[in-house]
């Protein structure tokens, strides 16, 4: 596969060709959670379901859809940074620059910022680009460059016992690609971004894009795709808007594409335990991981979107010439014996929005590769993961247009057993696990763990501010073979998060900032030895402080 940019995907062909078909990139400040609002007061096409994404614009003014190109304050792009190419069928436009920024007082915290790393001290990513159409060609150019000052924290502690050393690297380490830091210095990388080339036949496109991708319903989370780590090379097949049939509307997306390696080793890589090198170096051979996620939307019910995704990874020496080794679809469900050498993962997930009632629930469950529909039916919560949210929009009387938002959504990647290794996103046959380019391909708060998320706010058009309070606990896949025979319930890693959030646009201008308030407990499991006696002592809690700023001019 080359490593060059290509990308092949579907321009929107309507009667006055001014229909444009770029995608609305994932994260993309602010206005991606607009629309997903506006669904549920039913300014936006109902049958489109928010779990395929990135999503596409190019409905013309005037039709019910993503009409992003429209001059109004919820507009991706303004008509006036148009230039035509002297055909109804040609255009180039500049598109939005994003400069996003992020500083973390203590330690690295936070998820879902795409080619962003995690990093104490500042960093910031800077995105711009242009779009060109051509006839059913589109490309995209959109590259990112981050920059971070990385600067030195307190990781795992190293007068643990090499016992424990042994468990992390055995559960941790060994089997996964995250690194505690990237690197002794100042972090600096440009990236391809979201730029794309495609080629477009409404509904559907193929080619090859360096896009971040989300699949499934969920807000802050995702099981197999999300954007916590920066978009990776992938051929592409999929629809570019729902495609209606007579028993309802289908989206999705097939893909194809490489993985690299973060290039940062773990901490301590020559301790010793036992007589043996706690680091074994991974393999450098070329990861490739294929996937799919289908939905559909029964005409029968409105609102409601069911769908499954997939997704294998294997190393270039594993990578057959069968139709299944390019073709997800095509692939086993179940994992045939120990020899197997690619990594599974699947969910289901469905989505029901509720536009009488403002609102939407959803959810999504995902199992690591059972080795028989027998197993999935009798332990249904063996090497499972799973994550449910619910939100209301509640109208504000005597004041239109203006809406008080609850949102909830819990996430659970802890096993209900202990896994003989690792767990969710880790492996043992492809030992960078679920990641690419040192990140968890799918829910960023990374293997074990578990995530509750409570959010209140005022909303209007783009416009809201709001209060969130989340309590994320870390690894206990790590932590119970670890510490059990301490019987020590109270060692547990836990982030207490309190932030105010606000959004706001002024013309071109989209500005959005989030502060938050980190109260972190037990970091690395430690507790401190009590000078009295006591069952409750204290471990090496600190508050840690986050400000992200965001800000989009668009064109």
């Amino acid at each position: 596969m080359n490593r060059r940019l290509l990308y092949i995907c579907i321009v929107f062909f309507f009667s006055n060709f001014r229909g444009f078909s770029q995608s609305l990139p994932v994260g993309m400040h602010i206005l991606e959670d607009v629309y997903r609002r506006e669904q549920l007061i039913g300014r936006v096409d109902s049958t489109i379901s928010f779990t395929v994404r990135p999503l596409f614009t190019g409905l013309e003014q005037g039709q019910r859809g993503l009409a992003l190109d429209t001059i109004d304050e919820r507009g991706f792009t303004k008509l006036a940074s148009t230039v035509s190419l002297g055909s109804r069928n040609g255009y180039l436009q500049l598109m939005p620059v994003s400069w996003l920024q992020q500083y973390n007082s203590k330690v690295p915290y936070g998820w879902n910022d795409g080619s962003m790393i995690p990093a104490a001290g500042y960093q910031n990513q800077l995105s711009l680009g242009v779009y060109g159409k051509y006839g059913p060609l589109s490309i995209q150019l959109k590259p990112e460059l981050v920059s971070a000052q990385n600067k030195e924290f307190e990781g795992l502690p190293t007068d643990y016992h090499n016992v424990i050393w042994a468990h992390y690297y055995d559960r941790y380490f060994n089997v996964t690609d995250i690194p505690e830091r990237f690197g002794d210095k100042a972090y600096s990388k440009a990236f391809w971004g979201q730029s794309s080339i495609r080629l477009n036949f409404d509904p559907v496109s193929i080619g090859v894009s360096a896009e971040n991708l989300f699949w499934g319903p969920g807000m802050r989370s995702s099981l197999l795709m999300s954007n916590n780590a920066p978009g990776f090379k992938h051929i592409t097949l999929n629809t570019t808007r729902p495609v209606n049939t007579p028993i309802g509307s289908f989206e999705g997306q097939m893909v194809i594409g490489m993985l690299d390696n973060s290039g940062f080793t773990p901490p301590e890589i020559n301790r010793i335990y036992l007589g043996r090198t706690l680091y074994v170096p991974k393999p450098e051979d070329q990861r490739y991981l294929t996937g799919f996620v289908l939905t559909y939307n029964p005409k029968v019910v409105p609102g409601l979107f069911i769908g499954a995704s997939r997704t294998s990874q294997v190393y270039e020496n594993g990578f057959g010439n069968k139709a299944g080794d390019f073709i997800p679809l095509l692939q086993p469900f179940e994992r045939k014996n120990g020899s197997e050498t690619r990594e599974y993962m699947s969910s289901m997930f469905f989505r029901w929005v509720w536009k009488e009632a403002n609102a939407e629930i959803y959810g999504e469950y995902g199992h690591n590769s059972p080795t028989s529909f027998q197993e999935l039916l009798y332990r249904p919560d063996n090497n499972a993961a799973w994550l449910i949210g619910l939100r209301k929009l509640v109208p504000l009387a005597r004041r239109p247009g203006e809406y008080l938002q609850a949102g909830i959504e819990l996430t659970e990647i802890q096993q209900t057993d202990i896994p003989a290794l690792g767990g969710w996103y880790t492996s043992n046959k492809i030992r960078q696990g679920h990641t690419n380019q040192g990140q968890v391909l799918g829910a960023g708060i990374g293997p074990g763990s578990n995530l509750q998320s409570l959010n209140i706010g005022w909303v209007k058009d783009i416009k809201r501010f709001g209060f969130q309070v989340e309590r994320y606990l870390h690894n206990n896949d790590l932590y119970y073979p670890i510490f059990t025979e301490t019987l020590d319930p109270g060692k547990h890693w836990v982030d207490m998060s309190y932030s105010l959030y606000a959004d706001w646009n002024y013309k071109n201008l989209l500005v959005s900032f989030n502060g938050s308030m980190v109260r972190t407990l037990n970091y690395n499991y430690v507790l401190y030895t009590p000078v009295t006696g006591g069952y409750y002592v204290p471990g090496m809690d600190f508050l840690n402080y986050q400000v992200k700023v965001g800000v989009t001019y668009r064109f």
